[in-house]
C-alpha cells in the first residue's frame, strides 16, 4: 500500500499564524509553497470561484474517482478547528429507491409505543424473497409514525419481541447518499444514510427497485 499526502490548507507559515486569515489568503500561501512543479501532485484538486459548469465537472470527477462528493468552502472564512460549520458544506448526490418494508421495530424514548425503525428490502431480480439492504428511522414525522403504528399490524407476518416482521407488501421511497459493501446483509450491500421520503401506495413489491440497483450505487460502480 502506498500513502500519498494531499494538502488543502495552511495554518502556520514561517512563524506566522494563519488561523484567523481568510481561506483565500491561506490558499495563496499554500500555492506559494507548492509552486515547484515537483510539488504539484501534493495539492488537493480544487477550483476557486468556479462557473456552474466547472463545479459540475469537479463533482463528476470526484465521484468518478470513488469519492462521495466535494466540499465547498467560503473563501472569506477563517479556519474553524474541529467543525465544518456554515463555511464548509459537503455536496454529494442524493439517490432515491423504492424499497419493500420487511419489518418494523418498536421505538424508544420519545418514540416509545410507536413502530419506528423499518427494515428495508430490495427486490430479487430472480424472483426470490426481497433482499434486506438496511434499516432507517430517519425522516419520519409524528404523523408518519402514527400511521406506521396503526397500519403495520395489518401486514404483520410474525410478531417479535422487538417489533413486527411484515409481509412484503408495502413500498416506501427512500433517499440515500449511496451504498457500501456489507457482510451484515445477505446481498452484501447496505444503504448509506437512508431516510424516508414517502410511502408509495401506487406501487407493489413487484415494482420495487432491485438489489442490483442498490449495488450500482457502490463507489466506483
Amino acid at each position: 500500500m502506498v500513502l500519498s499526502p494531499f494538502l488543502f490548507d495552511l495554518l502556520h507559515l514561517d512563524g506566522a499564524d494563519l488561523l484567523d486569515e481568510p481561506l483565500a489568503v491561506r490558499l495563496d500561501a499554500l500555492a506559494g509553497l507548492l509552486a515547484d512543479d515537483a510539488h504539484a501532485p501534493l495539492r488537493m484538486p480544487g477550483v476557486r470561484r468556479p462557473t456552474p459548469g466547472e463545479a459540475a465537472r469537479m463533482l463528476e470527477e470526484a465521484l468518478g474517482a470513488g469519492h462521495e462528493g466535494v466540499v465547498v468552502k467560503a473563501l472569506a472564512a477563517p479556519y474553524a478547528a474541529g467543525r465544518r460549520g456554515a463555511a464548509w458544506q459537503k455536496v454529494k448526490p442524493v439517490h432515491t429507491l423504492d424499497l419493500v418494508v420487511l419489518g418494523a421495530e418498536w421505538g424508544y424514548g420519545r418514540r416509545s409505543g410507536s413502530l419506528s425503525t423499518i427494515h428495508l428490502g430490495a427486490r430479487d431480480p430472480d424472483g426470490g424473497e426481497p433482499v434486506m439492504v438496511g434499516k432507517t428511522f430517519k425522516g419520519m414525522t409524528d404523523e408518519l409514525l402514527a400511521w406506521q403504528t396503526r397500519t403495520f399490524p395489518e401486514h404483520a407476518a410474525v410478531e417479535e419481541p422487538w417489533g413486527l416482521r411484515l409481509r412484503p407488501e408495502l413500498v416506501v421511497e427512500i433517499a440515500l447518499d449511496g451504498a457500501q459493501r456489507s457482510p451484515r446483509y445477505p446481498g452484501g450491500v447496505a444503504l448509506r444514510f437512508a431516510r424516508v421520503l414517502r410511502y408509495r401506495p401506487d406501487k407493489t413489491a413487484a415494482e420495487a427497485d432491485t438489489v442490483d440497483a442498490v449495488r450500482a450505487l457502490l463507489a466506483g460502480s
